[in-house]
């Protein structure tokens, strides 16, 4: 009879717990994403998993080994193409990088759209007012991305002069945040 107590009390506190958690996650300010909320308590990896837009992005970061890195305390900003970017690649880029072989190659460019700190687009407009239109951000690949704002719309340029358009912005994590991008940016 004791050992029954027990049970049903342990089983009360996990239900409670669970209720609250759900309760906090329906609280929460969300996005939506590729169909999916985007709860800021959840980390970058957590989310992006649950967007039907981004499984090709997911997909890659898992290849590159990736998942922990994206997974840490960061903060990390990241400009992530959609399903949709990736397929205006040529056809079988992603099919070629995702080889174990590349593995190098893909790291550097997804690497190229992670910006070290979490840049919302208030922390942008200041960058892009002090670099009088255009702000250089430093990717955590090392190499060099620029941001711009036209007609209100925020717009990425890469170092090969490619552009993506920034289509879902401030979509924060509990360890950055992410701008969905149309375009799949390549570094030279």
């Amino acid at each position: 009879m004791k050992s029954l107590k027990s049970i049903a009390l342990m089983l009360a506190a996990a239900f409670t717990f669970n209720a609250a958690s759900a309760q906090k996650m329906m609280d929460e300010k969300t996005v939506e994403v590729g169909g999916a909320p985007m709860y800021p308590s959840k980390n970058i990896v957590e989310n992006a998993i649950n967007s039907k837009d981004h499984t090709t992005l997911v997909a890659a970061v898992k290849a590159a080994g990736l998942v922990e890195t994206l997974q840490s305390a960061g903060p990390f900003t990241v400009f992530a193409p959609t399903n949709a970017a990736f397929d205006l690649l040529p056809k079988g880029t992603v099919e070629t990088l995702v080889m174990p072989e590349n593995k190098a190659k893909l790291t550097g460019i997804l690497t190229y759209h992670v910006v070290a700190g979490r840049l919302g687009t208030k922390e942008l407009d200041e960058w892009i007012k002090k670099g009088n239109g255009s702000a250089e951000l430093t990717t955590v690949a090392g190499g060099k991305l620029w941001v711009s704002k036209k007609n209100a719309k925020y717009w990425l340029k890469d170092e090969n002069g490619g552009m993506a358009q920034i289509t879902i912005s401030n979509v924060y994590q509990s360890n950055g945040v992410i701008h969905v991008i149309d375009h799949v940016v390549l570094p030279k």
